[in-house]
């Protein structure tokens, strides 16, 4: 995605602009390239071509207010209280919202002169990759932005989600640039000037991200910037950053300095990944695989969706990270799937942890909005309450016998300063209704009892209230007039309201004294009296009194709260580590999904394997059980062959056997059970898919041409302990073309880069390898012919398949009989051209490429016979002898 075109300049030529013009165009000028949401009231306006953008992105009224060289200006606004609902369009639209706010009060600007301007500044700048509002993210995926640097030949890539405080940077280099975008999918991407615009371009294409230009920083600059934002002197701290990473780093904090202005979010300091930590999977792979999204760009019915049993927000997006990420450590990953099979095996203890977990709000999101003062009473109750399922959790934990290292390192998260936390619960909970509401300024979150002065302001403010009341059961009563109310507005105050056939009255004697007439309306009139106007002064200022103690109260809840970040942070983590591990458990006990052994082989040995995605939807759809099948491949070439072949017709299911086996090695490795009935895989450090056909018209290339060109990075890249699944690679292009590059490449694979691999294919002639490739074995869906029709078994057997059915298939999908009959001809004749000269046929000598008559079919006399015939006219006798007649003509 492209951001939106940037506003036009303003000419700021005119002489003699208004005020608040003036001051309007000073703003924008600094803001060319956002939409300027400037506060006016109760609502924020637009102007000039910002204003024709919006309202056309939101399907807005777009009027006019006032001229400007002549011409009239364009407006359109946004109501306040609404603004998070049209700032959320605007930013999936790929806009930039600079948010205006008035600095001081319109009464401070009277004191200046009449015609003075509220002063007004911009308090933050709203971008793809820098929201916090809960309205405008998803709960369950991060929010990731991110930027790239270079310093010589070295590349790196740093990221940050200012929604949780997380913060990452990694070398990487030009190859793996794609992948590690594609695994984080941030939302927008920060690219400096001595970055390519090409480089990024191609993400750009692929998916949501936009891509934002910044100017370029040196790493002496970022270095000392990393260290300023810390507090610390030297950034040696955070590990052994180079050049690159040290830009990285920097570019993004002063992005969040720009963009946040005083409100830059709390971060962790920036943790350094080592690229052989995770797995390596590209983008085609992910998008092959449908990781976190289908082809379509669905989240329904990926193997996200599909695993996801987590019970809360921060557990589904930890889920999803180690989904993108899959551990490429052994020990790290042994160690999540003993975590998993402790839970499995105590389903008591999984219960009680996801029932807990269920309590548990965001905290992650509630901290970071207090730490940018964007939070309100809901962001403490969600401390308080997520801070109490902690020590729920940690309390479990701590009662489990033998647990394994995974959940111990869990349990001292969840232990992380736990008397200070402990007295924060209570503070909080002691401090807060039960159900506070969003904005801290509309009062009346804290419990009665907390400060005596705030019930003091609160029951002079609610007294007066019920004086009022008595006072308008009063005046009813004194001028005779039932429908009297007394009513309040922004505008008047509180004030006498009745109807307007009785304003009169109170304007006559004997009331003329003591009402004071302040507005006529159509539908009723509106007074005043000194003893209400002294009562309404009495309720302000109570009012006030009150609103301030509670916002004093809420400012030094949120001080202890961010005393104790840290140990609020450790917590979250927990909770959430703790989801995954449980949810996984669930998940495996639920589906009949076992431990796979991962070790330092390079065996790849699955036993009756179950692609997760398509057994999940039949079970749901109860529409018969999945076929199972086994998987054995060996690098080494020792035990079984390195490479499988697969052929076998279309709609077999060789695509579904190629994914599922991928997908187990990638859910083994995040540290997951898996669907199989057994599971041996030697660590993997590269998984490569290429699977299915697609264009990409926008870059100018054809099938064929990404199909190449995603086959050149798997060949490039596998190495002897990468996985590789190919699926009818050459299809795209001239028989013997496709055939060779496909033999070639199983040559490579199974000699050079000598990587498990499957490959699949409708190119027969590559079966004869098998007599010279020892680390080559065939295999086959299996298939049976039944009365003429095809049936499919869905089945692996050994051996290469006979043909691959593609006539029966196409007769399938619904192909005219005539095409059918004729492409078996034409295939017959292809056959027997070929056994003649055991060579392929030269097509100029096939009839398939000469004119062909087409058959036209031949009268039936029969079927027009019964056409004409009119049973209900027909005699006894008549009848017979067309029985005789018809069966003459059958």
């Amino acid at each position: 995605m492209t951001p939106a075109e940037p506003t036009p300049q303003i000419d700021k030529s005119d002489a003699k602009p208004t005020p608040m013009m003036a001051q309007f165009l000073e703003i924008k000028a600094n803001y060319q390239d956002a939409l300027l949401f400037y506060r006016m009231g109760d609502f924020y306006e637009l102007f000039f071509d910002d204003a024709v953008s919006a309202a056309a992105a939101l399907d807005i009224t777009l009027t006019h207010r006032g001229k400007h060289l002549g011409q009239n200006i364009p407006m359109c606004g946004v109501p306040y209280h609404a603004a998070e609902a049209y700032l959320e369009r605007l930013i999936r639209k790929g806009f930039r919202v600079a948010i205006c706010e008035q600095a001081e009060d319109p009464a401070e600007a009277k004191k200046r002169g009449s015609k003075s301007v509220v002063r007004r500044e911009v308090v933050r700048l709203v971008t793809p990759g820098t929201l916090s509002e809960e309205a405008l993210l998803e709960a369950r995926a991060h929010n990731y932005i991110a930027s790239v640097a270079a310093a010589g030949e070295a590349l790196a890539v740093a990221w940050l989600d200012m929604s949780t405080g997380e913060f990452g940077v990694m070398p990487t280099h030009a190859a793996g640039l794609a992948g590690l975008m594609a695994r984080l999918a941030p939302r927008e991407i920060l690219r400096p000037a001595h970055i390519e615009a090409a480089m990024l371009d191609e993400m750009s294409g692929q998916s949501e991200a936009v891509i934002a230009p910044v100017e370029d920083m040196s790493s002496t600059v970022a270095n000392r910037l990393l260290c300023d934002f810390y507090g610390v002197s030297t950034a040696d701290g955070f590990g052994d950053l180079g050049r690159a990473e040290t830009t990285a780093c920097g570019l993004l904090l002063a992005y969040l300095q720009e963009t946040q202005i005083d409100h830059v979010p709390r971060l962790a300091p920036p943790a350094l990944e080592n690229t052989s930590a995770y797995m390596g999977i590209d983008a085609a792979t992910r998008a092959n695989l449908e990781l976190t999204r289908t082809l379509a760009g669905d989240s329904k019915g990926s193997l996200l969706a599909t695993i996801d049993m987590t019970v809360t927000a921060s557990g589904g997006r930890l889920l999803g990270q180690r989904l993108a990420a899959p551990l490429a450590e052994l020990d790290a990953v042994q160690q999540r799937l003993q975590a998993v099979a402790f839970c499995v095996e105590r389903a008591g203890l999984r219960d009680d942890i996801r029932r807990g977990l269920k309590a548990a709000p965001d905290m992650a999101r509630a901290l970071s909005r207090l730490s940018m003062q964007r939070g309100g009473p809901r962001d403490l109750l969600a401390i308080a309450q997520g801070l109490e399922a902690a020590r729920g959790q940690n309390a479990l934990l701590m009662e489990a016998e033998a647990a394994p290292a995974e959940l111990l390192h869990l349990t001292r998260q969840l232990s992380s300063d736990r008397a200070a936390i402990d007295t924060l619960i209570e503070t909080l909970v002691a401090s807060l209704v039960e159900q506070p509401g969003v904005l801290a300024r509309d009062g009346g979150f804290v419990r009665e009892g907390v400060h005596a002065g705030l019930d003091q302001a609160r029951q002079l403010r609610d007294e007066s209230r019920r004086v009022i009341a008595g006072l308008q059961q009063k005046y009813a009563e004194e001028t005779g007039v039932k429908a009297l109310k007394i009513k309040h507005n922004g505008v008047l105050g509180y004030h006498i309201d009745v109807p307007a056939q009785q304003g009169d009255k109170l304007m006559a004697p004997p009331h003329q004294e003591q009402f004071i007439h302040r507005q006529t309306l159509a539908s009723s009139v509106r007074f005043s009296t000194a003893e209400l106007s002294e009562l309404a002064g009495q309720i302000s200022r109570a009012g006030e009194t009150a609103l301030a103690l509670e916002l004093e109260i809420y400012q030094q809840l949120c001080q202890q709260i961010l005393a104790l970040g840290e140990a609020i942070s450790a917590c979250a983590e927990a909770l959430a580590g703790l989801d995954v591990t449980a949810a996984l458990a669930e998940l495996a006990a639920q589906r009949n999904w076992i431990a796979p052994k991962v070790d330092d082989s390079l065996l790849f040995d699955v036993t009756a394997g179950r692609h997760p995605v398509v057994e999940a939807a039949l079970m749901a759809e109860q529409n018969g059980r999945f076929i199972a099948n086994d998987c054995a491949l060996d690098a080494s070439a020792t035990e079984v062959a390195r490479l499988k072949l697969l052929t076998g017709p279309n709609m077999a299911g060789k695509s579904t056997y190629l994914r599922q086996n991928a997908l187990i090695a990638i859910l083994a490795q995040m540290g997951s059970f898996v669907p199989a009935e057994k599971a041996h895989i030697g660590l993997i450090d590269r998984v490569f898919s290429r699977v299915g056909a697609a264009d990409d018209l926008a870059r100018g290339r054809s099938t064929f041409m990404v199909e190449m060109v995603e086959t050149a990075a798997i060949l490039n890249q596998a190495g002897p302990r990468a996985l590789v699944i190919l699926d009818e690679i050459g299809r795209g292009t001239a028989t013997f073309d496709g055939l060779s590059i496909a033999w070639a490449a199983v040559e490579y694979l199974h000699d050079g880069a000598g990587c498990r691999t499957l490959f699949a294919t409708h190119y027969h002639e590559l079966t004869g390898l098998a007599e010279r490739l020892d680390g080559l074995a065939n295999a086959s869906m299996m298939v049976r012919e039944h009365q003429g029709q095809l049936v499919f078994l869905h089945e692996v057997g050994r051996g290469a398949a006979d043909r691959s059915y593609g006539i029966h298939v196409a007769q399938l999908a619904g192909l005219p009989a005539q095409v059918v009959e004729r492409a078996r001809t034409v295939l017959a004749l292809l056959e027997e051209n070929r056994a003649a000269t055991q060579t392929a046929p030269a097509l100029e000598g096939l009839p398939l490429f000469s004119p062909q008559p087409i058959d036209k079919p031949e009268t039936d006399a029969l079927r027009e016979a019964l056409e004409t015939l009119e049973p209900d006219r027909l005699s006894p006798r008549e009848a017979l002898d067309w029985l005789y007649r018809l069966k003459d003509l059958g």
